[in-house]
């Protein structure tokens, strides 16, 4: 069935979210209402803003039976890319902002993150183990162009031999291979890159501000050319949208050189199902009752279900196919190894001007 062309709208153009809904700890909602005034092409398109935070701390810790990691590090709150399904879009609701639209155009940087992280790292306390970069909002988003944070934190990781595996969408990524290729020969660094579609439409619409499908590829060619560990993330599945093209889209990024692969079927946290269903209506209305039946039969009946072992593969018959289809396909791809564990052996504090140095 063919896809149904997404729409352009005015003020949000290039944006995914169709408005910027209360967050939850708001006692009020503000509803737009059409005074005949203004029509939707009289108005400016939304720029970008960025404001930065200094954090006391910068390494986040999690103990959730999901993951495969204990630590994390964002360099940036809120997400340029704009992934209408991204799950860290209810996060912006702390920071008294709109999961909405909010969260793609009022972002926040932590420029003095390499800094902290050094502090953290230096600390004889510290144990050194993966940390996860990406997990949370893209580090490689349009800012990370011009900011250079992710960069700064790379160098650090890479002075410390710290392993670290980095989740992204961006091609940026490229600019520091200088890096990142040093590491991986070490032992040191994995790359997941986030292919949801090959459908360069649907992916505009879906992830407005993200590089195109083609050049992800690209992407996971030129890391790999550069000896560097790709896995291929198929994630996430959305159903009745994206689910026909698992097999094709694996069988690319393995002929692009990714050496492993995962998946994860589509998950609305909180505030990120309301948002999804109203773009769902406006980009595929043909389709929508469709898609979020679907999403509702993976979540027993809910838009979505937070429990642990469930909540990333979602329930059910249709999950059940999916998984199977996933295995099979990685199988015959070559891509269902399981990578070897990022070395922890190297780790070491770097001297300081006026250390003592060590004769043995």
């Amino acid at each position: 069935m063919p896809n149904d062309p997404p729409p352009l709208h005015g003020a949000a153009l290039g944006r995914a979210a169709q408005s910027n809904r209360t967050n939850r700890f708001e006692p009020y909602a503000r509803v737009a209402v059409d005074d005949g005034w203004l029509r939707e092409d009289d108005l400016p398109p939304l720029r970008t803003q960025v404001r930065d935070e200094v954090p006391r701390r910068v390494i986040s810790r999690n103990t959730s039976p999901d993951l495969s990691f204990d630590r994390s590090v964002n360099p940036y709150r809120g997400c340029e890319h704009g992934c209408i399904y991204c799950y860290a879009r209810p996060g912006h609701a702390y920071l008294g902002m709109s999961p909405g639209l909010d969260f793609e155009t009022r972002l926040v940087a932590r420029p003095k993150a390499p800094d902290l992280l050094r502090v953290e790292l230096s600390r004889k306390s510290y144990v050194p183990d993966t940390l996860a970069i990406g997990t949370y909002t893209d580090p490689y988003q349009p800012i990370e162009k011009e900011r250079k944070i992710m960069r700064g934190l790379l160098e650090v990781l890479a002075e410390f031999h710290h392993p670290v595996a980095i989740i992204t969408k961006g091609v940026l990524i490229e600019r520091d291979i200088d890096i990142l290729a040093p590491m991986a020969a070490k032992g040191l660094l994995r790359v997941g890159i986030s292919v949801t579609t090959l459908d360069a439409a649907v992916s505009r619409a879906m992830e407005p501000r993200v590089p195109a499908p083609k050049r992800r590829l690209q992407a996971i060619a030129r890391l790999s050319d550069a000896g560097i560990p790709v896995r291929a993330m198929v994630s996430p599945v959305v159903p009745g949208l994206t689910d026909h093209e698992v097999e094709a889209i694996l069988q690319a990024c393995a002929d692009a050189g990714a050496v492993a692969a995962s998946s994860i079927v589509l998950r609305l946290p909180r505030e990120v199902a309301p948002l999804f269903e109203d773009w769902v209506q406006a980009h595929f209305p043909n389709r929508a009752a469709r898609i979020m039946g679907r999403v509702r039969d993976l979540h027993g009946g809910k838009t979505y279900d937070p429990a642990f072992g469930t909540r990333m593969t979602g329930q059910g018959e249709w999950a059940a196919l999916l998984r199977a289809r996933v295995k099979l396909a990685t199988a015959r791809l070559g891509l269902d190894r399981k990578l070897a564990p990022l070395r922890k052996d190297l780790f070491a504090v770097p001297p300081k001007a006026g250390d003592q140095l060590k004769l043995f």
